[in-house]
């Protein structure tokens, strides 16, 4: 019987590398995995090797077909984008598969790059980009409009004083309530403009009042949970508006957990301070790190590379402004918002700095 250290032997060369190595003999059994693959599936190789390539595939939810085709027809094949679930959470990886002789018998190589960080990134400065787009296309749409609104509404006005008939009137107030009408929809698209006066406050109490006000008109079936950080100190920010991006994001889950009817349905509100973290290209020694997660069903592919943008929304009845007016007040605080989400799950996370 061949022992852990007969298994290395001819794979020692792998033991230092960087890239995560996993080698499936023919039967399906695991029986090389260097500690790059620990720290990248999050599990020991003493586990690894009790476990078949048909276990691995159902643990961390991916196609074993492609791998086994390579024990078939010893061609070597490459991935890019591939996403194992690990804990809850998709991890994305670039996957070759390389036929390999072993013993005389028949074995595969299976080669892992992480890629979920630059991936991230990529995504990130894509949606910025996008959002930027977005916003400026707004407020030129939003000039366009507002300039014959205000022209209409004096117009009805003027009119409206010229009026000798006071049941004619009726006509031009409805003309200038349906400019005001319009006026204040532009104005919501565009989002605020600016924050308001920023003083030094507890990044708990603006949590806390935004859940005591979801709470007021929270469905029974929907548990709202904290684990916060006490050690967090304060910082300077607009509290109100702070409150106005929380609340916007959390009313989000519960919708979406009314809609999808969640058995045990939950919102999680977690805070903690992280450090060395990159913000708009600007790294930040401390940073308030708020993650809202429900348990619902995840967010519709469709709408994943613009859940930011005005107007786009997954909700018979909704605005589509929530999120990007969130968005815009975490921007205004010189903070990131960003998500992942799965069929069991939704998470957004906050990073505020604390010191700028």
């Amino acid at each position: 019987m061949l022992s852990t250290n007969d298994l290395k032997f001819p794979f020692i060369l792998l033991e230092e590398a960087q890239t995560a190595f996993l080698v499936i003999h023919l039967g399906g059994k695991v029986i090389y995995a260097n500690p790059a693959t620990e720290l990248l599936l999050l599990q020991s190789t003493q586990r690894l090797y009790t476990q078949t390539l048909s276990q691995l595939a159902h643990q961390f939810h991916f196609d074993k077909r492609y791998i086994e085709k390579v024990f078939k027809t010893q061609n070597s094949f490459t991935q890019s984008d591939v996403s194992l679930l690990i804990e809850g959470k998709s991890l994305f990886l670039n996957l070759s598969v390389s036929p390999l002789s072993f013993n005389s018998q028949a074995h595969v190589l299976i080669e892992m790059q992480g890629i979920s960080q630059q991936r991230k990134s990529r995504q990130v400065y894509y949606q910025q980009h996008q959002q930027q787009i977005a916003q400026d296309l707004m407020r030129s749409l939003a000039h366009e409009i507002k300039n014959p609104l205000g022209g209409l509404r004096g117009a009805a006005q003027l009119l409206e004083a010229e009026l000798a008939n006071a049941d004619l009137k009726e006509f031009t107030q409805i003309i200038i309530q349906q400019a005001d009408r319009l006026n204040a929809l532009v104005d919501r698209l565009l989002g605020p403009t600016k924050i308001g006066t920023r003083k030094l406050d507890n990044i708990h109490v603006a949590l806390e009042k935004m859940r005591k006000l979801v709470q007021l008109d929270l469905p029974e079936n929907i548990r709202i949970r904290v684990d916060y950080d006490p050690s967090i100190p304060d910082f300077e920010m607009q509290s109100d508006q702070l409150q106005q991006a929380f609340l916007n994001i959390v009313q989000n889950a519960v919708q979406a957990l009314c809609s999808a009817n969640t058995p045990d349905a939950q919102i999680t509100i977690r805070t903690r301070s992280a450090h060395q973290i990159t913000i708009n290209g600007r790294p930040q020694r401390l940073v308030a790190e708020i993650k809202i997660i429900d348990n619902g069903p995840g967010i519709s592919k469709h709408l994943q590379d613009t859940l930011f943008f005005p107007m786009v929304t997954g909700k018979k009845k909704g605005t589509g402004l929530g999120l990007s007016i969130a968005q815009t007040l975490i921007k205004q605080h010189h903070g990131r918002i960003e998500y992942q989400s799965c069929s069991t799950q939704t998470e957004f996370l906050i990073y505020l700095p604390i010191i700028l």
